[in-house]
Formats: C-alpha cells, sequence, structure tokens
C-alpha cells in the first residue's frame, strides 16, 4: 500500500479519515477468512524524487542505469541534493511511522494488527519470517514496515520480497487506474488496458506498473500480481474471490 494513499487530500503526513476507511475496507476483507499482509510505503512523509536534483529517476539497485552510475552521482557534493542513500534511509523511517499510525487504526476498528519492521527501530517490532508467519496464522493483520531494511530497493521490491517470504498466493496493488496500461491512460485517451501479462511482458514493455527487481522474484516465486483501481469499492473483495478484475501478472 503507498504511503501517499494515506494523506487523503493532505499535503503530507496521514489523514485519520483515509485511514480509518482502508482499515474498514481490510476488515472485510479479513472476514472472508484470508491471511493479510500489508506492505506499506512512506511517500506521504518523504520521497526521494521530491528532493533529488535535476529530478533523478533512479529506480532500484537492478537496474542498469543504477549499477553503471558511479559512486559521485550518489554523492554529489556539488549539487544541491539529499544523496541516495541518506533519502532512502528517510523513506525508511518514513515507512515506519505510516506501519506503527496504520497498525493503531486497524486496532480502532477491531482487528487484531502487529507491526513488523525490517529496519528496527524502538516501538516497532523487528521483522522476521518466523514472527511475520506466527501473527498471520494467529489472525493478524500483519503491516510490514521499513522496506527491505537496505537502501536503494523500492517499494515494490520488499512487497515482492515479503510475499515470497510469506507465500503468499497472490500480490495486489491498488492503483488509481483499472489495471495496466501500454501508456498513462489519465493523458492518453488511446490508451490499452491489458487484461493479463506475463512478467517478462512488464520488463520488455518497460511498463511502469514495477520495479524490475519485484518483477524477478515474484516470476522466480510463482506469485501473481492483481492490479485494479483502489478507489472503487467491492473490487477488492472480488479480488480476493477469484473474480476477474483489473489486470493479473504472472
Amino acid at each position: 500500500m503507498s504511503g501517499e494513499v494515506l494523506k487523503g487530500s493532505l499535503n503530507g503526513g496521514v489523514d485519520f479519515e483515509t485511514a480509518l476507511r482502508f482499515a474498514e475496507r481490510i476488515k472485510k476483507l479479513k472476514k472472508l477468512g484470508v491471511e493479510i499482509g500489508i506492505v506499506i510505503g512512506g511517500g506521504n512523509i518523504w520521497r526521494y524524487r521530491d528532493f533529488a536534483a535535476n529530478g533523478s529517476n533512479t529506480q532500484d539497485i537492478s537496474t542498469d542505469k543504477v549499477v553503471k552510475i558511479s559512486k559521485s552521482k550518489f554523492v554529489n557534493t556539488k549539487a544541491k541534493e539529499i544523496d541516495r542513500i541518506t533519502s532512502d534511509t528517510l523513506g525508511m523511517m518514513a515507512t515506519n511511522m505510516n506501519a506503527m499510525a496504520f497498525e493503531s487504526v486497524l486496532r480502532m476498528v477491531g482487528l487484531k494488527a502487529k507491526a513488523l519492521t525490517a529496519f528496527p527501530v524502538k516501538g516497532v517490532e523487528t521483522y522476521s519470517i518466523a514472527k511475520g508467519k506466527t501473527f498471520l496464522k494467529k489472525g493478524y493483520v500483519v503491516v510490514f514496515g521499513g522496506g527491505t531494511g537496505q537502501p536503494l530497493y523500492t517499494t515494490d521490491s520488499a512487497a515482492a520480497i515479503r510475499a515470497a517470504d510469506m507465500k503468499c498466493d497472490v500480490v495486489i496493488k491498488a492503483t488509481k487506474v483499472d489495471g495496466v496500461y501500454d501508456k498513462d491512460p489519465t493523458k492518453f485517451k488511446t490508451a490499452k488496458k491489458f487484461e493479463t501479462l506475463k512478467y517478462d511482458d512488464v520488463v520488455k514493455k518497460k511498463l511502469s506498473v514495477m520495479d524490475l527487481t519485484c518483477a524477478k522474484i515474484l516470476k522466480k516465486a510463482k506469485i501473481p500480481m492483481l492490479v485494479f483501481n483502489l478507489n472503487k469499492e467491492g473490487l477488492i473483495e472480488k479480488a480476493v474471490k477469484g473474480e476477474k478484475v483489473g489486470t493479473l501478472i504472472n
């Protein structure tokens, strides 16, 4: 879950009413008898692209662009920017804040919830595979914070790793559009929607639905991803029930 969805109409931070609405929707899902793990981002508090000079589009450690960039590109004393390592560390801190906040909101609606983090901080229990599985089996909604615990990786990659760790049946990525398109449907009326895709197609077509690392991990783990519109009521429930919604990637 993107941290940005938690800010609602605010410029930043967590909008309580928005968080509460999402918590109520997750409560409905839980009644279907499924185990739910949520990997949460931190974009409502900190985003690298907002502070990178010249609008750097570096995504994650797996891409050729990152691998080929010299160290001076990450720590540029001449440019007025925060280096990537520091920025990613701030981002992981931001996800911990969101994990703690959303854990509290989930509890407010009557759910058992537990925040676990891969980036240790007082107040949030440190993540391990065993802890994650145990809490899920006990009926908790587990909120995974801290990203991967390492810089240069995106929240998408963290979601893929946690899905593999927990042996999830599916990764659900809720967005602002009703699936994956060949180009931005909010800007191009001719945008074509894909009903199904292969992870290889995502890489080959350079689709922005996920980063390269995420696609590789999910493909290797044989875990499908379902992409659909977050704002349409009832779609998450339909997705969990196996009904056709959005775009299925496998």
